[in-house]
């Protein structure tokens, strides 16, 4: 096998055993003689079994032209605990593609050769046998009723919670590209048989590409250690888990990809009752605090703005989207380099993650020019959601909203509001914005019907009771 430039690619086979002594030397021999030359290194990981597959492997190591090496575990580390140590090993000895074989017959290795042919295009991170791509094989190949039933239930939901378009989220037979390996903390995922799962879940959030090919379906007198209802379970659990993480709900670690705060452009939401307030009147000078990867300043750079970003890190193509950018820690205080004599100042989702938002809100108020005007949004903290969490006793910090892992202050309207006189300013105008249902769509497709009542319902309430049901406060402030 080579690569897209011409150079060869070692191939690597990890042959995932547990008590597979009956079938383990069959399905070695069955490895295709045109395969069995291009192949670096098979590695049979026993993962300790009770009978004897280690002595099978290491029998069939003396008697094979195969370049094998069999492993014991010395103590069970489940299906996905021992593929996590596969993995790890084809890492730490540079095999360019890996591809996972099951011990106990359950995947034909005749094909084996299928899953590594589309790496050398160069065009995919992962290659996954599916059988369910040809309509019928699963079932003439002997998939029992119940599991094809419940693999193509899984396997929908999970595609419509994801986005994702995969005839099959459980089988396998996989290969993978090392290098993608390197990208995904496939060493947190459990060690049960919902690995596969979570394997796919962080492929999707990497941004890397799986491709798809049929193979045939099998299935014979193998012990299937599968308790088929708590695996159903612990996919579906996993496949809301991330979505949730996208929402920005819980910890936030399935959804490592992200980098950053979104722009909320959906109506209503803060960015825009910004840009709106912005709109209003003369072009002006803007320093944009807490300016993420600039997509808010660059928005009103195309209104005649001038914009300078202030943040803590300079992501990818903020320094082209405004005018200028300082990289600062705002907890250190505003930079001299910044400037003064700004006719807005936005602070934007910022003094929530100060150690001393009243500092920074005078020395804000001190690089005003004359009429100068501050613009902040902050979360409430007196909405429903943090009061019914806190209510449970199931208050966390999350990724994402209130409870964002980053927040060091909370704030309702008044506490927010004595802030400000404290600081030597005044309220010149105040709005609010309800919940920010576009996170409904982050990591998969959004239930557009069950949006739009949600919505009706969250606009009805910001209306009757705006304490209750505002989400973010918005203040455009000006010097007392």
């Amino acid at each position: 096998m080579t690569e897209p430039g011409g150079s060869a690619q070692r191939i690597g086979v990890v042959v995932v055993a547990y008590n597979a002594a009956s079938t383990l030397a069959a399905v070695l021999d069955r490895l295709p003689p045109s395969f069995r030359r291009r192949v670096e290194e098979v590695v049979v990981c026993d993962d300790a079994s009770s009978d004897c597959t280690y002595t099978v492997g290491k029998e069939y190591q003396q008697q094979t032209d195969l370049p094998l090496t069999v492993i014991r575990r010395p103590q069970n580390l489940g299906y996905g605990g021992n593929q996590k140590a596969a993995y790890r090993w084809a890492i730490d000895h540079g095999i360019d593609v890996v591809v996972l074989l099951h011990g106990d017959g359950q995947y034909a290795p005749e094909v084996i050769e299928d899953l590594v042919v589309p790496f050398e295009t160069g065009s995919c991170d992962a290659v996954f046998g599916s059988r369910m791509m040809d309509p019928g094989s699963a079932r003439i190949g002997g998939m029992p009723l119940y599991k094809w039933v419940g693999n193509r239930i899984l396997s929908r939901f999970s595609n419509a919670a994801t986005g994702l378009a995969l005839t099959e989220w459980h089988s396998g037979y996989r290969a993978y590209r090392v290098e993608a390996l390197k990208d995904i903390p496939f060493e947190d995922n459990s060690d049960g048989f919902d690995f596969d799962t979570e394997i796919i879940l962080q492929l999707h959030e990497a941004g890397k590409t799986i491709v798809e090919v049929p193979i045939p379906t099998y299935y014979g007198n193998e012990i299937c250690h599968v308790n088929g209802i708590g695996y159903a379970k612990d996919v579906a659990v996993d496949v809301v888990r991330y979505r949730m993480h996208k929402m920005g709900f819980g910890t936030g670690d399935m959804a490592f990809g992200e980098h950053g705060y979104d722009l909320k452009l959906t109506t209503p939401s803060s960015h825009r009752k910004i840009l709106s307030w912005l709109a209003e009147g003369r072009p002006r000078r803007i320093l944009d605090l807490g300016c993420s990867d600039g997509r808010l300043g660059e928005l009103l750079r195309l209104e005649g703005h001038t914009v300078v970003g202030v943040d803590s890190e300079k992501l990818d193509g903020v320094g082209d989207r405004l005018d200028a950018f300082v990289e600062a820690d705002l907890n250190q205080g505003l930079p001299d380099e910044v400037g003064a004599d700004f006719d807005v100042v936005v602070a934007a989702d910022v003094l929530e993650h100060l150690v001393d938002p009243g500092a920074m809100l005078g020395q804000i108020r001190d690089r005003l020019g004359p009429r100068g005007v501050i613009m902040v949004s902050v979360p409430n903290v007196a909405h429903w959601y943090p009061r019914l969490r806190v209510a449970a006793g199931r208050f966390q910090y999350e990724r994402r909203g209130i409870f964002d892992a980053g927040h060091l202050r909370f704030f309702t309207r008044r506490s927010f509001e004595r802030l400000v006189r404290e600081s030597g300013l005044r309220v010149r105008r105040r709005s609010s914005v309800g919940l920010p249902l576009e996170v409904a769509g982050r990591g998969g497709p959004a239930p557009s019907r069950l949006l739009r009542a949600v919505g009706v319902v969250d606009r009805t309430g910001l209306a009757l009771s705006p304490n209750l049901f505002s989400y973010q406060l918005l203040f455009e402030l000006e010097p007392a």
